[in-house]
């Protein structure tokens, strides 16, 4: 996927689910509350509800966009849940949950969508059939549930659907994946209860059951109950696609379920519930197509749904009646209106990374679409124009520079674009040679095309020397100049055995057969540049001294690049400090004991170390011309969300 699509007639053709009528096939499941939360301060709940506001205007059919955690108050006192979404008062009881919740749902009716909230109860918090997860990452002891617990629970999840019902909404989705508590019970992994809540197939399924008797209790059969199902899980005893659909049927002849939601993954795993750009775009929407042939209720299906193209291949091959669409909107607000009007090339492509996830859980950063730097801020007024239209001079070509030219050419300047290289991108387009990072071309494309377009004076095969640069005389100098590799402080650095890795991706530098990788940089480019020795046969050993791995990958990518390098056989070393480079071994030592250990068979030594400032240009200039500015990694070496976000800082004052 994606085959070649003429038209996207399926997509846009209206469907009914339960009692709600939609005028697309395009789901937004919840994915808003990064953006803001709807139950903080008012600013916070403004900036969610612009969020969606902007997507209902774009002319989004169904918005899934309240993910709404259960009350957790059944622990004992003082018990202090862990993990992700960990909470003990959750959402529904509220004092002020009506009046948000409903506002959400009006947004929605007003713009002609409809609206639908999850329950979640996720990551074992700290609940459970039998004192397991589901995954081999987390080794806390969950709390297993006693009957009256669960009886507890089951109340609760009624209580709260009343609430969403009350609060106008449409319908509600039960989040029975990703070690939420539901799909705990749900698997033979998890559950090995012998009381009426484990055992068979039907024993499990009890718990799921009764809870949705419970919802309908309290609803009645027109509102719309969904249920987020996992298709299968991809751990060691849990169930498969077979069962998946067992689970699913048995849903379907209870009658009190509108449809089914499929998904793949779990908190950890490979793949994870949030499928980085390692996996192809609906890698398992086949998948889906299955429990569509089994079922006679509609099939939602959401995993890296990356385009409209794929999206309506989905639909046309019968593989789901509605798709999911998240990270997708995070990329282009006006994603579902472009495609509408057929201008696909314009729709900015969501490359994958998952750092707009990872920015907030690794690193307590505020979000960002590595990108759309305008996603989450659309509560802010647009870039104004420009009062006076000034010759500008952007140098570099990367992320940074590219998003630089483009926005200060919407505002109206004059604007001029240098690269040195043959082609744009800079360091994206290096990091596009790796087989995981061909959405990076995608990105580079449609940033060409958008310059392009605005008539971005675009300059390739163009050193900006200071002489250069003063002779061109502009109003406003933008360095985006971008890093130099680090090279690191060992003996034998300077050996010709040791190769710079993009030099090794570029092809410019053989690497021999058998490589060490330094690892001296906290995000993927040592997983990418063993990756893409690997795929070359090379036999591969990192080297990193921290303890952890990537410790700036979050866990929603850190599993796909992790089982790709372990199928291929790479060898990952940690706690261990490279002290000395030879002609055919490497010494190294504990970064903690000094114990010193020595790795012989080596033909070349090839450096994953980062980059350092290109900020020599900056510093000749500053004082010589009028305004000056840097980006970038030119100012500090970091990631594309950073460069695309400072370039949206920048054109606000140019």
């Amino acid at each position: 996927m994606p085959e070649a699509v003429a038209t996207l007639k399926n997509l846009f053709s209206p469907f009914r689910i339960g009692n709600m009528q939609l005028r697309n096939r395009i789901m937004l499941p919840p994915h808003g509350r990064v953006t803001g939360n709807p139950f903080g301060t008012e600013e916070e709940a403004e900036r969610f509800f612009t969020y969606w506001r902007v997507r209902l205007e774009d002319g989004a059919a169904w918005i899934d966009g309240l993910n709404c955690f259960l009350d957790n108050s059944v622990m004992i006192p003082g018990f202090e849940p862990q993990g992700l979404g960990a909470t003990v008062g959750g959402y529904f009881r509220l004092p002020h949950f009506r009046e948000r919740a409903g506002r959400f749902a009006a947004l929605c009716h007003e713009h002609g969508a409809v609206a639908t909230a999850q329950i979640i109860m996720q990551g074992g918090m700290p609940h459970s059939p039998s004192g397991k997860l589901a995954n081999y990452t987390n080794n806390l002891v969950p709390h297993v549930l006693d009957k009256e617990e669960i009886r507890w629970f089951i109340d609760e999840y009624a209580f709260s659907a009343a609430e969403i019902q009350a609060a106008g909404l449409d319908g509600v989705e039960l989040h029975a994946n990703h070690e939420d508590l539901l799909e705990l019970f749900l698997s033979p992994a998890t559950n090995s209860r012998t009381d009426e809540y484990g055992g068979d197939g039907e024993g499990r399924m009890r718990f799921l059951l009764e809870v949705i008797d419970a919802i309908r209790s309290k609803t009645g059969p027109g509102f719309c109950v969904g249920v987020r199902l996992n298709m299968q899980e991809m751990f060691a005893g849990g169930y498969d696609a077979d069962e998946g659909i067992a689970i699913a049927k048995r849903l379907e002849e209870s009658g009190q379920v509108d449809y089914i939601h499929g998904v793949i993954g779990d908190n950890w795993g490979a793949p994870s519930y949030v499928q980085p750009h390692h996996y192809k775009p609906a890698q398992w929407a086949d998948t889906a197509g299955r429990f569509k042939d089994a079922l006679r209720l509609p099939i939602v299906y959401t995993g890296r749904v990356s385009s409209p193209q794929v999206a309506e291949e989905i639909i046309a091959r019968g593989y789901a009646d509605v798709v999911g669409m998240a990270r997708a909107m995070f990329a282009d607000g006006n994603l579902i209106s472009k495609a509408r009007e057929g201008r696909l090339d314009d729709i900015r492509p969501c490359v994958g990374t998952n750092d707009c996830l990872h920015r907030i859980l690794v690193e307590g950063l505020k979000f960002g679409c590595s990108v759309n730097p305008r996603t989450g801020y659309e509560h802010e007024p647009p870039l104004a124009p420009a009062r006076e239209a000034k010759k500008v001079l952007v140098v570099g070509a990367g992320p940074a520079g590219m998003e630089a030219a483009a926005l200060l050419r919407e505002k109206g300047h004059d604007v001029i674009l240098w690269e040195r290289e043959s082609a744009l991108g800079g360091q994206m387009r290096v990091a596009a040679r790796a087989r995981e990072n061909q959405s990076y071309d995608d990105f580079i494309a449609f940033q060409r095309r958008r310059l392009n377009k605005l008539g971005v004076e675009v300059c390739l095969n163009r050193t900006a020397t200071v002489d250069g640069i003063a002779a061109a005389k502009p109003d406003v100098l933008v360095l985006a100049t971008g890093a130099r590799p680090r090279r690191p402080e060992i003996d034998g650095v300077d050996l010709p055995n040791v190769l710079e890795g993009r030099d090794v991706m570029l092809g410019l530098k053989d690497a021999g057969d058998r490589v060490i990788v330094i690892a001296t940089e906290d995000h993927m480019q040592p997983l990418t540049i063993a990756g893409f020795l690997a795929d070359q046969g090379k036999q591969v050993r990192i080297i990193y001294q921290t303890p952890a791995i990537a410790p700036l990958v979050g866990k929603y990518s850190i599993g796909a690049s992790l089982a790709s390098l372990s199928r291929a056989g790479v060898e990952i070393r940690v706690m261990e400090r490279v002290e000395r480079i030879e002609a055919n071994r490497v010494v190294t030592r504990n970064v903690y004991s000094g114990v010193e250990q020595e790795l012989r068979d080596v033909d070349s030594v090839v450096l994953a170390c980062g980059g350092e400032a290109e900020d020599a240009l900056y510093h000749a200039l500053k004082a010589r011309l009028r305004e000056v500015h840097i980006l970038g990694d030119a100012y500090a070496p970091r990631r594309i969300s950073f460069a695309t976000r400072q370039a949206y800082n920048l054109a606000k004052v140019i």
